[in-house]
């Protein structure tokens, strides 16, 4: 059974900072919060198309800082979610929101469990304190743990979220702060390289010359890296980029967006693999087998990982072989 989110975009409500990097409009791709019908509404038209899809989904609050909203209106959405997840249990799996790490409290935390939160997602985006102030975030790498430990005492599933290339980062930063989010049990992750938008502090510092982000090949190489590492602590990356949108297109000044940077970064990982493995095993002609899913990450996207390769000296052919991820003979063995 297929696993999905249904996202309800509450942007900018309850949040008194303005991030360096932040335009959720255009972002979430939405200008006004949603009300309690309308995602009733929302809800009721997906429930039959879940179904027949055999797809099962979570209420997403996505876009601000849902539990710094009106509270009123915050328990209206939430009530609205609880009794679809209690009405239609076969389809709607539990709820999940997004929200910042100071904005967590035991008053808050009773109020997410009353109406059966399932995941509450941090936006902590660096565990460096100097990469925090810069960014003007408002909240310290102590806040992140704090709020993480609450959460997690609660048996509701803690997502984290981190950025790469913000305003004074650097690769090391990004995976020290990988580093404390799997110390901290996060349940899941998701990476979003930064994109320079057009309306920002960051913008601003950009067309000034004081700030330019980690290049594409940076990001993807460092993404890599922080994948391997997630993956190793067995805490899956559910999200790596943007989600594709046209607003974000047309406002980007700079930073990292690609709609398919996830099997970019995956099949650079495919590439590092190949490589140490062709080393290893010495000559210049391979095989590679693999399941049939993986064939686009190994080539890479217009056959980069190939052309690599074989500028490298090295050349292979591609065997399909169901449920297997990676595995390499050098042809003149067979």
């Amino acid at each position: 059974m297929k696993q999905t989110n249904i996202s309800v975009f509450v942007p900018h409500n309850g949040c008194p900072h303005r991030c360096t990097f932040c335009d959720q409009r255009s972002i979430s791709g939405t200008q006004a919060a949603p009300a309690a019908e309308e995602v009733r509404e929302l809800l009721a038209a997906q429930t039959d198309t879940l179904r027949s899809s055999n797809t099962r989904a979570e209420i997403a609050f996505f876009g601000g800082s849902f539990t710094g909203i009106d509270r009123g209106y915050m328990r209206s959405l939430l009530a609205t979610a609880h009794s679809f997840v209690a009405q239609y249990p076969d389809v709607y799996t539990g709820i999940r929101c997004s929200t910042r790490p100071d904005f967590i409290d035991d008053e808050i935390l009773g109020i997410l469990e009353e109406y059966g939160m399932t995941a509450v997602e941090l936006g902590a985006q660096s565990m460096d304190s100097r990469v925090l102030e810069l960014n003007e975030r408002g909240h310290t790498p102590e806040d992140v743990e704090r709020a993480a430990a609450m959460i997690k005492s609660r048996g509701i599933s803690l997502g984290l979220q981190m950025m790469t290339g913000l305003y004074g980062d650097r690769p090391e930063y990004c995976v020290e702060t990988a580093e404390k989010f799997i110390a901290l049990g996060a349940d899941t992750v998701r990476i979003y390289p930064t994109v320079i938008l057009e309306g920002t502090r960051l913008g601003e510092l950009y067309k000034n010359g004081e700030y330019t982000s980690f290049t594409f090949d940076e990001t993807v190489e460092l993404c890599a890296k922080l994948l391997r590492m997630f993956d190793s602590a067995g805490i899956p990356v559910i999200r790596l980029g943007l989600h594709a949108s046209t607003e974000v297109e047309n406002k980007m000044l700079g930073g990292v967006y690609h709609p398919a940077l996830r099997e970019i970064v995956e099949s650079r990982i495919f590439f590092e693999d190949m490589l140490a493995e062709m080393r290893r095993l010495g000559g210049n002609e391979f095989v590679v087998c693999t399941d049939p899913k993986n064939i686009s990450r190994i080539t890479g996207q217009k056959k980069e990982n190939r052309i690599r390769l074989e500028k490298l000296g090295y050349r292979f052919e591609i065997k399909n072989e169901k449920g297997t991820r990676l595995r390499i003979y050098a042809l003149q063995d067979t």
